[in-house]
């Protein structure tokens, strides 16, 4: 059941790398938001595979911490949006 745990989890990971480019490349700041997001979205799920995958409730930890970051990045882009406008 590990083996299947963290190959799943290699798979989101895998998954997410395609979301890596549009954070390099995306043509505005929202699509480079979305991505972050899928970024993160994707490393929560490969965080909770692998606390699984070992029983760890320290890697739950860290899952929860980089959920609570990534809302805090969506809250500071659009702050950072309203004051210098769109683009």
């Amino acid at each position: 059941m590990t083996e299947i745990l963290l190959g799943a989890a290699f798979v989101v990971l895998l998954s997410v790398l395609a979301g890596l480019w549009r954070v390099l490349r995306g043509p505005r700041r929202a699509d480079r938001l979305m991505a972050a997001q899928l970024l993160c979205t994707g490393g929560i799920a490969a965080l909770l595979l692998v606390a699984g995958a070992y029983g760890d409730g320290a890697i739950l930890d860290v899952a929860l911490l980089l959920a609570l970051l990534g809302a805090f990045t969506s809250v500071a882009f659009v702050m950072a949006a309203r004051l210098v406008g769109p683009r």
